[in-house]
């Protein structure tokens, strides 16, 4: 399987890109697609699809095909896939529930080959939990499915994140790119590198990823006070504002490596925090040091791994990154993506995400914040 990726500024010049890619008799059959919400998707989506290539979509916050980081463009990744090794699919909540269209998309995994692999890009609104989508894929598919992927980002604006494919979009949609393990190898890792701080702290009062009390005390005063900062430091428009600065918690599990949950908004009424995922009543969490070097150490090591242990080789890699990194990491951003792209030497996208979907080192396929999730295809 062969694969190029491309970028532009404005659908014109992705047009001028994809021609330019297939001068050489490439003949791609699917194109990843990663934009800025700013961007004209039906525009774009229509030179692929004059061209007779599949689209996987999402918007995004920042993008980017190697460790050079672009916003408000587009970048795709294109594959000459044999097309009878994946199907496509894009499922629309409506009235139903994520778990029920991630229910449904288990089931056509299951149907479709007899060892299915999923990549997914899901909407991101209040309707879409990231924690229900894993479940549902998984009640549907049987268990024990391989899932990775991304909640779509909208340039850090919070008000529009949708996926996408020809003449289909969505804030709280499903794009699922469904692989024949059979005839690709798919391997990946979700990883952060982060290190606690601090003492175990216990979420006493929360609803779904809204935390209310943290050892009795109020979830935003007690973060606050971590961060160094007061409400006065903050710009406010209205009661919920931003942190502005993403130090993420760690939600301690048993057997099982601690996940990220990212306090995204504070809402200085009722002093609580809403997170990028759920955080149970009564889970034990800690905060996170600050990143350095040894994040991006931690990443690469455990990228290697999987090149040594699973997949030596890679025709592609995609890496879903959370957005949260890339404010915090600031420039050491590019570094980490670069030396992630080292460890395959393989065509490279991504995009900055509101979520994560991934298995970790010695955990099981689930929702994440504040996490690097790399992807790797080979076809046999």
């Amino acid at each position: 399987m062969k694969a190029k990726t491309i970028k532009g500024k404005s659908p014109e010049e992705i047009k001028n890109a994809l021609d330019e890619s297939m001068a050489d008799g490439f003949s791609p059959t699917l194109a990843i697609i990663f934009l800025s919400f700013k961007q004209d998707i039906d525009a774009v989506c229509g030179i692929f699809d004059h061209a007779g290539i599949q689209i996987f979509g999402s918007t995004s916050s920042g993008e980017f095909t190697s460790s050079e980081i672009e916003e408000g463009s587009i970048v795709v990744m294109l594959l000459d896939m044999e097309p009878s090794y994946f199907k496509l699919l894009f499922l629309e909540a409506g009235d139903s529930s994520e778990y029920e269209i991630a229910k449904q998309l288990g089931k056509e995994g299951r149907t479709t080959f007899a060892n299915a692999a999923f990549i997914i890009a899901s909407g991101w609104s209040n309707e879409m939990d990231g924690e229900e989508i894993i479940k549902g894929i998984e009640d549907g598919f049987g268990g024990g499915a391989t899932i990775f992927g991304g909640m779509a980002g909208d340039d850090q604006t919070l008000t529009g994140p949708k996926v996408f494919t020809l003449g289909k979009s969505s804030t709280t949609g499903l794009v699922a790119l469904i692989i024949d393990e059979d005839m690709v190898d798919i391997s990946g890792v979700a990883t952060c590198g982060w290190k606690p701080i601090g003492i175990t702290k216990t979420i006493t009062k929360s609803e779904g990823n809204i935390v209310y009390t943290i050892d009795d005390k109020p979830a935003l005063d007690l973060v606050m006070k971590y961060l160094g900062l007061s409400l006065s430091d903050e710009p406010m428009n209205n009661t919920v504002f931003s942190l502005g600065a993403y130090y993420p918690l760690q939600l301690e599990r048993e057997d099982a490596p601690a996940v990220m949950r990212t306090a995204m908004l504070g809402n200085t009424e009722d002093r609580s925090l809403v997170c990028a995922g759920k955080i149970p009543q009564g889970s034990k969490v800690r905060f996170s040091l600050p990143p350095d070097f040894d994040v991006i150490d931690t990443v690469v090591e455990e990228c290697s791994e999987v090149r040594e242990e699973q997949l030596q080789e890679a025709d592609a890699v995609i890496l879903f990154s959370c957005v949260s990194r890339y404010l915090s990491f600031g420039v050491m951003t590019s570094e980490e993506i670069e030396r992630v792209n080292e460890v395959w030497n393989a065509p490279l996208i991504g995009f900055f995400t509101y979520g994560e979907y991934g298995k970790s080192k010695r955990g099981k396929h689930e929702f994440h914040n504040n996490t690097c999730c790399v992807v790797a295809l080979k076809e046999k």
